[in-house]
């Protein structure tokens, strides 16, 4: 049964044949194994270009800035699942990056499509500002969370954003969505009530929307990142084990309210 298109029979990533593997229009083992860095590929193949010296510079300091976060859900439910399956590492990768939502880490997403709704608006009015300030009022009036702002333990500032976008001003790449991020930065503490810092969920996909990275690759940024944070949690899984630690402690902290026995 045909469902969906079916015009569409065409990629544009890679392609091989018998003697040679081409990759964006590259010859995968003579232009682009050992001669060109992790970044660059990743790059060059969700946009099909190769990234300028500047746009190189914003993506590894991303992914440098997100790649590790300690031990929030999405890596304790890959330890928890390498414990119980140690044979399973992609199971393990796959648990922890299947729990990167829009609250822990997917929240760059979030963000930066915040970002690009507040910029494309202002191209119309000519009023960065003013569509900032009338936004972050509706949002105060329906109790919304700001996006890219805030954070529960760096209240005075997440030092990674400001490492970030300091890189951006180094770099020529702050732009309009640096600027739009840094207006909300300026306005939402006061139309909140509380303290707004920028944060590094901000940040990112200020930097990469800049850099021209794709708005609806966004969300790879972080993942890509991420799996490599996963990659140390899990050795250090496979030689000191914790996901049975967390489980138990998990179930320690939650208390039962459920029905007595005999109640129903």
């Amino acid at each position: 049964m045909r469902i969906g298109k079916q015009d569409q029979a065409y990629t544009a990533i890679a392609t091989s044949d018998a003697t040679s593997i081409t990759v964006r229009g590259h010859d995968l083992c003579e232009d682009l194994i050992g001669r060109v860095d992790f970044s660059s590929y990743l790059w060059l193949l969700v946009t099909g270009q190769a990234p300028t010296a500047p746009q190189k510079a914003m993506l590894d300091a991303c992914m440098v800035a997100i790649a590790e976060h300690g031990l929030v859900p999405s890596v304790q439910a890959a330890r928890m699942t390498l414990a119980a399956g140690p044979d399973a590492w992609q199971g393990a990768m796959a648990a922890g990056l299947l729990g990167m939502g829009s609250v822990v880490a997917g929240s760059s997403e979030v963000a930066g499509r915040f970002l690009v709704d507040l910029v494309e608006e202002a191209r119309s009015q000519a009023d960065l500002a003013g569509v900032v300030t009338v936004r972050l009022q509706a949002m105060r009036e329906r109790r919304e969370k700001v996006p890219g702002l805030g954070h529960p333990q760096h209240s005075g500032g997440d030092p990674r954003a400001d490492r970030l976008l300091a890189l951006a001003d180094e770099h020529g790449v702050s732009g309009r969505h640096v600027a739009c991020l840094r207006l909300l930065g300026e306005i939402a503490p006061a139309v909140m009530a509380r303290p707004l810092p920028i944060n590094v969920s901000g940040a990112i996909p200020a930097l990469m929307l800049d850099a021209g990275w794709p708005a609806a690759a966004l969300k790879a940024v972080p993942l890509v990142a991420r799996a490599g944070g996963l990659a140390a949690h899990l050795l250090e899984e496979t030689q000191r084990s914790i996901g049975f630690i967390l489980s138990h402690a998990g179930d320690e902290a939650i208390a039962y309210d459920g029905a007595a026995r005999g109640e129903r």
